[in-house]
């Protein structure tokens, strides 16, 4: 199939979530940072936003452009490699800002270097099977549990935040990786769907990281 074809044949909804979100994350992402009371508050949330912006912005470009073979496989890279990063984006200004030193320190050292390791084998290997590749992300995704106590001495708020988010996502990529429910081939499918638990997730993350900024 041609790559003109390819994007004939994908619902009209494909990749317009994620444009839309990337503007957004950026305006609200750029507020928050200028409001944030701290220096830590500030850079953490800075590290979160960035990501955010990443992961929607190369969606965006990855799924409404019509690419090369080449380049729909650099995209590709990209767009699985953002989940990872993302992530751990979240996890950072929510861990510095709620936890005790050492226990956000040994947090985030998990959550990056695991993180960084998915990056490289989605880079590595593009081909790889969603069977595989999507756990990787809700192990990633899950790793607060085992701080969960922690988490929610801190702020009941934030954690139950925390964990709708997470749902949400984990509820993403299993979607993403069963391809159902598929409603409409047209127009919204499966991977819409997944992209739009994305965009609830993220959000509902981002409040869980107001709330902490501002407590």
């Amino acid at each position: 199939m041609s790559s003109l074809s390819a994007m004939e044949h994908k619902p009209s909804w494909r990749g317009w979530l994620h444009a839309g979100m990337a503007p957004l994350v950026l305006l609200a992402g750029a507020i928050l940072v200028m409001l944030a009371p701290s220096a830590a508050a500030k850079v953490t949330c800075a590290i979160y936003i960035f990501t955010g912006v990443l992961m929607f912005g190369t969606s965006a470009v990855y799924h409404r452009g019509n690419w090369s073979p080449t380049a729909k496989a650099t995209l590709k890279r990209l767009d699985h490699s953002n989940i990872m990063l993302v992530i751990a984006g979240s996890y950072t200004p929510l861990s510095f800002l709620m936890l005790p030193r050492p226990t956000a320190t040994l947090l985030l050292w998990m959550i990056w270097i695991g993180a960084v390791a998915g990056v490289l084998f989605r880079v590595l290997w593009v081909r790889a099977p969603r069977w595989l590749y999507v756990p990787i992300y809700v192990l990633l995704g899950i790793t607060a549990l085992f701080f969960l106590p922690e988490f929610w001495a801190a702020g009941t708020v934030p954690t139950i935040l925390i964990g709708v988010g997470g749902v949400m996502y984990i509820a993403g990529a299993v979607i993403y990786g069963i391809k159902k429910p598929n409603f409409s081939h047209r127009h919204f499918g499966f991977h819409e769907l997944f992209h739009a638990l994305t965009v609830a997730a993220f959000a509902t993350h981002f409040v869980a990281v107001v709330l902490v900024v501002f407590a």
